[in-house]
């Protein structure tokens, strides 16, 4: 893009895509590759003494050779020290060889090692002890062994030394043989020449050779079997894989077992390690089969694969792992890691700029710049100096370099004029893997103009390239930053631009690493930093790649007119390998959707859209991908509009300046209403007519006072404030009021500081501690204390010690706990109090008080006794509770009181019963008579020492004074006023309900004007009943008081409410209704109307007088108007309205009744009125319907009324007459079945006339009945139970009634059962059963039965498991153990068909045996229903055998199921069969044509 071509906030300034760190870094990354080729060599200036190779010839434990000490001091020319010298090579090596590891064969002791160890004592082990040089200094390794084991170590070490001296002469060998059990091992022991620093560790070694005496050693083999003890190398616990940041240690482990014990190598890339090479670099370990290889001060030649390999003389085995080392940052620049957060780097202080000139290599390569002791916030009087100090520590120290300090302050100018100031604090929030939020706050000077918006910077740490985020400004100030690298660190910054310009660059962010938080949290609490899937290592088969699922929680979390941002969760099933993520969007309504991100999938659950279209809506959806493939789609988000959420705030309230000192002001104002997500207040300040208005705050303020310092001191000012948040800045509030420029005290007064306090006592006491109280200063200087500083000195013998500070910063109240004193000693306090002018001289020292623990039982003396409310008659008296509450807490307190000259024994109680309050009025005083207070508080142990007593107050009245009083404005606001003329300018009001300062403004708001302040009942209710007070500050003691109780609240409200409605209120708006007969009436309802009320009648602005078509009523004490028509006809179509007037209040409303709302009421109307002269005979108060049985109501019945039914237009021959009791005629339909569907109509005829009624019962009628007798019979069943029977186990549960059209379902584990001849279902009676034969293991399971309710189904379930199904199959075993000896259960033989088909008219007889002892009873069922013996039926049981069942005439109503069930004390048992009744041909249709003509005839 050419010059011409950008935009004018990008052209001339040097700050866009430009480096905007200090020259410091670019210094110290010239000096990346020195450093680099410095730490692979050695430092110039070390010295070590040399390895002496005579060592390993000592035969004797001797001390260690003495060595010259080394020196780390870099000298110059003039041998002058200027610094100390970083060796490169440093650190700790242990030396290891052999089978064994020598490590852990000097130090376990374990029960299992001393018995291997015993088990093989004919054959020494080996033993190495090494111990290395590190630094300067020796470090010897201490053992506690007992004084057995000591002595017989001693012993070994005589006679292995003389063997020694034998073998040494023998063994010419670089090598040294090692001989264990049968392994003969080879291990060489030649070492190189050690770097500096580095000595060749003193080594010892123990064996024993070949002339040792193998008679015992076969003993030894000859009890042990070899071949039953070692075994192959085994990896218990394989190393596993790391990822590092540069300079951090990494530590791999890994546990092996085997026997013989191997001998475990590490490898770097196949490489071996070598110690000896990068002495220092690696350190290995190895203690109870536990093996470790750490590796110090990772660089990016760490990063490999390293192996493991344990080897023994049955096998060899290993094990991978691989380190990745990441780099945040450049080395060189690199500032130090924060501890316990590893990634994210401290970046909140310049980089001190690099040296001149280069430096030798002799004085290290890397300084260590350390700030301690940094400065915090100062305070200081105007016209003074001020020092900002800190100390700087620079390691290595040169004399000859010294650091360069840079400071900053906030608010630099701008480079262009008319430019904005800087944007300020710069935060990052919310980031992932390749996204984050910035935040910052607008600046306090927009430089002229408004500021159109914001440029977001960044910059990857360890670079200087800054790169521009976003192509337009952004109005709001936090932008969504995406595409960023994983696993690398970022600084952020902001740049405001206005039409004049781009403002300086705002100050960098914290370094943010770009890490999923999950990771981020792993590493707070591990070494290691978070696995990027950089090298992937492992042994086992890749598993098959799955396709993730859906992610879920999709929400917009921020929608602006710029962008929209987007979060998710990520979805449960996701294979074992990372997922990224698609995002997609499309326009409401439409179902196109279109993927947003197309080139690249992103890696972090947020996603942040630009270049949507403002004022659209859109819905969103996101999907999962990995190397499996694209997932399904999430749900999708609801509509979203694109455009800005947040409002900018609305302009502060009123300003209200108060003098200060010379130079400065302090300023409040009213906070912004309902604003969102404040972030502060901007105050600005003009000189009277200059018209120039200058910052007084460079940072957004959040509390509602500032103090404007700067000031010219005489000046005349006034004061504007704006609130800021996100959206942006605020209009300005009005100006305020002109205020001079001077100092509100000290101005004539000689001692503008507070006079001492007085009247120190102990409050409570503990071992450590003690509590304080005292009295206010009686001269306070001219301003409000701020608080007090308390001093505390021990006394010893009697002789006072030294005062001690016991708290620096000031204290409000007057009590304090001094801590860290000593139990039963005596110390001595005094007290000082402090105002804006300064603090106090102090008081005088204290009574001596013993620090020693309070036990008694009865609570300490309450403190701060007050006084206010002073009138000549009465006063109020406030206090605080106690602060020793004793054993119980304190539940009452009494007030003493008793004239200034009356003796101690005059006291003498206020109160007679103790009160919860902590406040009381005293009335009944003497005028003129001065008094002194106590109080002493209680608890269940008893009544405290008092306080201390009150200074002496005067009983009066002073002149001018007044009291608070209540007042209702002409629009009904209840209010408290209270005036004061002894105002000065620091005074202020201070509103308290029941004594206790007023913080909620929700019950009142304050108003306060000069000397009057207005304490407003925003909804005046039973809660804000109390005592109000208001006392004026910086005044003497002007106070009063106004109690609100119940009677007076409604007597307030009464006058309220004549006040506040000038309108009529109105209970209900107008309104229609239909009448008896049709009638139509119109009303409302005023909620008060006087005698003098009226009102108006109006029709399409025509109006209504009385007469034959409008009856008018008018209710005043109820307030009821009402208009009566007796019909609605066509021309009554149109807009009726009712105007009330009560006095000076009046009130309307309008009710308007046009097109289908007219017609619709007139349509009404009219039925309502034929319905009416319908009612006057005979007629159906409810029309035909059913509920399960179809039923209809009658209304205005004769006794010569008569009712007949038909179905299908042939009248059904009721039994019963009909006796319309209660208005009701029934047409009982019994088991009712597809043979009853049909169109059924009822008639309804005497003399005066007739009425009928229809219900048709075919097709969905009759399926709406039937569903509804499904849903009766469903709801009906019972829960299922398990019942035990001979043959197996029962499930059953009962239903009100069967039929045959109902279906039923039984489920066992949530599946449907087959039926077969084991398992099977049915019914009898109202039961409906599942029977399991011969029951299994199979069989346990959760069991259900699901009946069709007419929708879906209802469903009981039975947990046929555990302990139900043992207990059922006991049962079953022993009802079956039974029937071997019980042979007598009922049993029907035989006799009975299973289908009877029998012509109408026809006799039936069926006979059957039965066989049972004793007897069973007999029951005959039709359609598992109980018969009884009728006239039809005739139903016999002769001689306990035979039963037998008769009728006597069949008829269709015959046909069904029937069943006979016998019963006795050993069983049950039924037998079914079916009667089917037919009608020959011919005999239908003639009983059809003989029907119709009865139907006429009646």
């Amino acid at each position: 893009m050419s010059s011409g071509s950008l935009p004018f906030y990008q052209k001339h300034h040097r700050h866009y895509d430009r480096g905007y760190r200090s020259t410091g870094v670019s210094s110290a990354l010239s000096h990346y590759h020195e450093e680099k080729s410095s730490l692979s060599t050695s430092s110039t200036g070390l010295k070590a003494s040399q390895y002496s190779g005579g060592a390993l010839q000592e035969s004797k434990l001797s001390p260690r050779p003495k060595r010259a000490k080394p020196t780390y001091l870099a000298v110059d020319k003039d041998n002058e020290i200027i610094g100390y010298v970083v060796p490169v090579f440093r650190g700790q090596r242990e030396f290891h060889s052999g089978i064994t590891d020598t490590e852990e064969e000097r130090i376990k002791e374990t029960a299992g090692y001393l018995a291997r160890r015993n088990l093989f004592a004919a054959e020494e082990g080996i033993s190495l002890m090494a111990t290395s040089q590190s630094e300067t200094m020796e470090v010897g390794r201490i053992e506690k062994k007992s004084r057995k084991v000591a002595m017989r170590e001693s012993a070994e070490h005589i006679t292995l030394n003389k063997k020694v001296k034998k073998l040494t002469s023998a063994t010419q060998h670089t090598g040294i043989h090692y001989w264990v059990g049968k392994c003969n091992i080879l291990s060489t022991l030649d070492p190189p020449s050690p770097p500096n620093l580095c000595l060749w560790p003193h080594l010892t070694v123990l064996w024993s050779g070949p002339n040792q005496n193998f008679d015992q050693s076969d003993f030894f083999h000859k009890k042990l079997n070899e071949d039953s003890l070692m075994h192959a190398p085994e990896f218990v616990i394989k190393p596993r894989s790391h990822t590092v940041w540069e300079k951090q240690n990494v530590k791999l482990h890994c546990t092996v077992s085997g026997w013989p014990e191997p001998r475990v190598t590490w490898y770097k890339n196949n490489v071996a390690i070598d110690l000896h090479t990068h002495t220092g670099k690696y350190k290995i370990e190895s203690r109870y089969s536990v093996h470790s290889l750490e590796i110090n001060r990772c660089d990016f030649d760490d990063t490999a694969q390293y192996r493991v390999s344990a080897m023994n003389a049955k096998g060899e085995l290993s094990a991978y792992a691989s380190v990745v080392v990441k780099s945040s940052i450049a080395t060189t620049d690199r500032p130090k890691v924060k501890p316990g957060y590893k990634g994210e780097i401290d970046d909140s202080l310049p980089t001190p700029r690099a040296p001149s000139y280069d430096l030798s290599s002799g004085y290290g390569t890397r300084f260590e710049v350390h700030i301690v002791d940094k400065f915090a916030v100062s305070f200081g009087r105007e016209g003074e100096t001020m020092s900002l100090g800190c100390t700087v520590i620079v390691y290595p120290s040169i004399k000859r370099i010294q650091p360069e300090i840079q400071w900053y302050r906030d608010d630099a100018d701008a480079e262009v004029e008319g430019a904005p100031a800087a944007p300020l604090d710069v935060e990052c929030q919310d980031a992932n893997k390749d996204y984050v939020i910035v935040t910052w706050k607008q600046p306090a000077v927009d430089g002229g103009s408004h500021v159109l918006g914001y440029f977001v910077d960044r910059c990857e740490v360890g670079t200087t390239h800054w790169s521009q985020c976003n192509d337009t400004p952004v109005k709001f100030a936090r932008f969504p930053v995406t595409g960023l690298v994983e696993g690398r660190s970022y600084v952020f910054r902001v740049r405001a631009v206005n039409k004049s310009g781009i403002s300086r660059p705002s100050r960098v962010s914290e370094p943010v690493a770009a890490l999923d938080p999950a990771d981020k949290a792993r590493m707070r609490g591990h070494p290691s930093a978070p696995w990027t899937g950089q090298i992937i290592v492992t042994e086992e088969e890749p598993a098959e790649g799955v396709v993730p699922g859906k992610p879920s929680e999709l929400a917009v979390t921020e929608a602006t007119k710029n962008y929209v941002v987007l979060s998710w969760k990520p979805p449960g099933q996701r294979g074992h390998e990372g997922i990224m993520y698609y995002v997609e969007k499309c326009v409401a309504g439409t179902d196109s959707w279109q993927r947003v991100n197309t080139e690249i999938p992103v890696k972090s659950p947020r996603f942040a859209l630009f270049d949507l279209a403002e004022g659209k809506s859109y819905c969103f959806r996101v999907r999962c991908c990995n190397s499996a493939g694209v997932g399904e789609p999430s749900e999708p988000t609801e509509a979203t509009v694109v455009g800005d959420k947040l409002d900018i705030p609305s302009p502060p309230g009123r300003v209200l300046p108060t003098r200060n000192t010379d130079t400065s002001v302090v300023v409040s104002w009213e906070e912004s209403k309902n604003a969102k997500e404040l972030v502060g207040y901007y105050i600005e300040a003009s000189i009277v007519g200059s018209g120039v208005w200058e910052p007084c705050n460079n940072k957004p303020v959040k509390c509602k006072r500032f103090v404007c310092h700067g000031l010219t001191t005489g000046q005349t000012y006034v004061l504007r404030v704006r609130a800021v948040n996100a959206a942006g800045l605020s209009e300005f509030s009005q100006e305020s009021e002109a205020i001079v420029v001077k100092a509100a005290i000290g101005g004539g007064i000689p001692h503008a500081s507070p006079a001492p306090p007085c009247e120190i006592t102990v409050l409570e006491c503990v071992r450590s501690s003690m509590v304080l109280g005292w009295k206010q200063p009686m001269f306070i200087g001219g301003a409000d204390i701020i608080g007090y500083f308390v001093d505390y000195r021990e006394v010893v013998d009697g002789v006072p010690g030294k005062w001690h500070e016991a708290n620096i910063k000031a204290v409000s109240e007057r009590a304090y706990r001094v801590n860290d004193l000593k139990e039963n000693r005596l110390y001595q306090f005094q007290v000082r109090a402090a105002n804006l002018a300064g603090v106090g001289i102090p008081s005088m020292p204290s009574n001596i008080f013993k620090c020693e623990e309070w036990t008694i039982a009865v609570p300490g003396p309450p403190y701060d006794l007050r006084i206010s409310e002073v009138r000549k008659n009465s006063m109020v008296l406030l206090w605080n509770p106690p602060v020793y509450q004793g054993r119980s807490e304190v539940n009452g307190f009494y007030v003493d009181i008793k004239e200034v000259d009356a003796d101690e024994d005059q006291w003498c109680g206020v109160n007679q019963k103790a009160t919860d309050k902590k406040y009381m009025k005293i009335k009944d005083l003497k005028e003129g008579t001065s008094y002194v207070f106590r109080v002493r508080a209680q608890n269940r142990a008893g009544v405290g020492k008092p306080s201390n007593m009150t200074d002496p107050i005067l009983a009066e009245t002073r002149p001018g004074t007044k009291e608070l009083v209540v007042d209702v404005d002409d629009d009904g606001v209840i209010s408290l006023i209270f005036e004061c003329s002894e105002m000065t300018p620091d005074s202020q009001f201070v509103w308290s309900k029941n004594y206790e300062e007023i913080s909620d403004s929700s019950r009142l708001t304050m108003e306060t004007k000069g000397g009057r302040s207005r304490a407003v009942f925003n909804d005046p209710s039973i809660e804000d009943l109390g005592i109000y007070s208001s006392v004026v500050t910086n005044t003497d003691g002007v106070s009063a008081s106004y109690t609100l109780d119940e009677e007076e609240l409604k007597r307030l409200l009464e006058v309220s409410h004549d006040h506040k409605f000038p309108t009529i209120p109105l209970k209900s708006e107008l309104a229609v209704e239909l009448l008896e007969k049709g009638r139509v009436r119109f009303w409302l309802q005023a909620e008060k109307m006087s005698a003098n009320g009226k009102a108006n009648y109006v029709f399409n602005d025509a109006m209504l007088s009385q007469g034959e078509k409008y009856k008018m009523n008018f209710d005043k004490n109820t307030g009821i108007v009402e208009l009566f028509m007796e019909k609605l006809e066509d021309e009554d179509e149109g807009t009726f309205t009712f105007q009330l007037q009560d006095g000076k209040a009046t009130n309307q409303s309008s009710l308007v009744l046009i097109g289908e709302v007219f017609r619709s009421l007139q349509k009404e109307s009219e039925f309502q009125r034929q319905e009416w002269f319908r009612k006057q005979g005979p007629h159906f108060a409810e029309y035909l319907s059913w509920e399960v049985t179809p039923e209809c109501n009658v209304a205005n019945i004769l006794k010569e009324t008569t009712i007949i039914w038909y179905k299908d237009e042939r009248e059904i021959m009721v039994d019963n007459k009909h006796d319309f009791k209660e208005g009701v005629c029934t047409l009982l339909i019994s088991q009712i079945s597809k043979k009853d569907a049909g169109v059924y109509e009822v008639i309804l005829r005497d003399n005066r006339g007739k009425d009928k009624s229809l219900l048709n019962l075919t097709d969905q009628g009759f399926k709406d009945l039937m569903n509804d007798v499904f849903r009766v019979i469903a709801g009906s069943a019972t829960e299922l139970k398990i019942m035990s029977t001979e043959e197996g186990i029962r499930l059953y549960s009962f239903i009100a009634y069967y039929t045959e059209e109902l279906r039923v379902g039984w489920f066992h584990k949530e599946s449907k059962i087959s039926f077969t001849d084991r398992v099977k279902s049915g019914v009898t009676g109202e039961q409906l059963w599942l029977q399991i034969n011969e029951p299994t293991e199979k069989d346990k399971g959760k069991y259900a039965i699901e009946i069709f309710d007419g929708k879906t189904g209802v469903r009981k379930t039975v947990d046929l498991s555990g302990q139900a199904f043992d207990d059922a199959f006991a049962e079953f075993q022993r009802l079956k153990s039974v029937i071997y000896f019980f042979l007598d259960r009922a049993r029907v033989i035989g006799g009975l068909p299973d289908v009877v088909t029998i012509q109408e008219g026809k006799s039936l007889n069926l006979t059957c045996n039965i066989w049972g002892d004793p007897v069973p009873e007999v029951t005959w069922l039709k359609n598992e229903r109980e018969m009884v013996s009728d006239k039809n039926y005739l139903l016999k049981f002769e001689s306990g055998k035979f039963a037998s069942f008769t009728i006597s005439s069949v008829s269709s109503v015959d046909s069904g199921k029937y069943s006979i069930l016998v019963k006795n004390k050993y069983g049950t048992e039924s037998g079914d069969f079916t009667v089917s009744v037919f009608t020959p041909d011919g005999e239908e249709e003639k009983a059809a044509h003989e029907a119709k003509p009865d139907k006429k005839k009646k």
